[in-house]
């Protein structure tokens, strides 16, 4: 069932892949240097990443309204601390839910777009790992866009002597380990760097503490520590991709914190300290545009008689 659901990614995936790749080599690159075909994936992570952003800036609401809702969800939490039976975890649910339909948010909706990417990453690693390489015969078969031709330029093609098919695992030279390695340290590190932004950064005081914040905290080591182990089985145009998407996600979140930054947060507290100072170069304008101007007295066309002067008393 798994493998039916992947196979029905894998084509649309090759296709995405082959037309950057004839994409890139109309505009003069060389079809047989890997170089064009590591492009090609960046050009996959680009057109993946430009049809999620409505579901992006939908993860982004959501964990924004989660962060808020934070205190709310340590209240009723500390409502039912320590009560085990049933109708009280019941209770604590149903609190919980109707908290979420109030806000209209759920932890899931944060998800969304690393759960869609999931089963791209996976057909990627099939195309790369299996159709991109020769049978027992030495034969390359036809799939989806990649035809025989194509699968063998890719699999002959390398980047500092590597080729994007293999892995770290099964590398027969040098070459192949350190492009691996040195790919699997920034998938790993920026992966690191993402989660670490979005929760250091763009989460206020209250959402730092408690159980989520936990959860949090725990993801944001989580995840790059199964890719320690992980990353060696992927192939080179793998760790390209999610290294890339990784950079991506960067960039996406630095944009979003430094132009909305959640209230209450550090970015947010950034932000006010930066638009304060921009407004306090602008005062002595303000100010002055501000004063009043002091009344001036009606001009009359009349002739000023001139006043005449006392007389002095002999």
């Amino acid at each position: 069932m798994i493998t039916d659901i992947l196979r029905i990614i894998e084509i649309p995936v090759s296709y995405v892949l082959v037309g950057w790749y004839r994409a890139l080599t109309f505009l003069g690159l060389d079809g047989a240097s890997g170089w064009t075909w590591a492009l090609s994936i960046v050009g996959l992570v680009i057109t993946i990443r430009v049809i999620l952003i409505p579901l992006f800036v939908k993860q982004i609401r959501s964990q924004r309204a989660m962060q808020l809702l934070a205190p709310d969800l340590k209240k009723i939490q500390a409502k039912y601390k320590g009560k085990k039976d049933q109708a009280s975890r019941e209770a604590m649910s149903r609190e919980t839910m109707a908290l979420y339909q109030e806000h209209k948010t759920n932890p899931f909706a944060s998800c969304l777009p690393l759960l869609i990417q999931s089963p791209i990453f996976l057909a990627l690693y099939r195309v790369l790992a299996t159709h991109l390489k020769p049978d027992a015969d030495g034969v390359f078969h036809p799939f989806g866009a990649i035809t025989a031709s194509l699968a063998q330029k890719a699999h002959e093609s390398t980047i500092f002597g590597a080729s994007i098919a293999q892995s770290f695992n099964q590398a027969e030279t040098s070459a192949v380990r350190l492009v691996a390695g040195g790919l699997i340290v920034a998938m790993v590190s920026t992966t690191f760097l993402t989660q670490r932004q979005l929760t250091r950064k763009n989460m206020p005081a209250s959402a730092l503490e408690g159980p989520m914040a936990q959860q949090q905290k725990l993801l944001m080591y989580a995840m790059p520590f199964i890719f320690v182990f992980t990353g060696p089985w992927f192939p080179i145009g793998v760790l390209i991709y999610w290294t890339t998407t990784n950079i991506w996600s960067m960039g996406q979140q630095f944009y979003v914190i430094k132009r909305s930054p959640t209230p209450g947060s550090e970015a947010y507290k950034t932000y006010q300290a930066k638009q304060a100072a921009k407004h306090k170069g602008e005062t002595p304008g303000l100010i002055e545009s501000a004063e009043p101007d002091e009344p001036q007295k009606p001009v009359s066309n009349q002739r000023v008689q001139p006043k005449r002067k006392p007389r002095k008393r002999r």
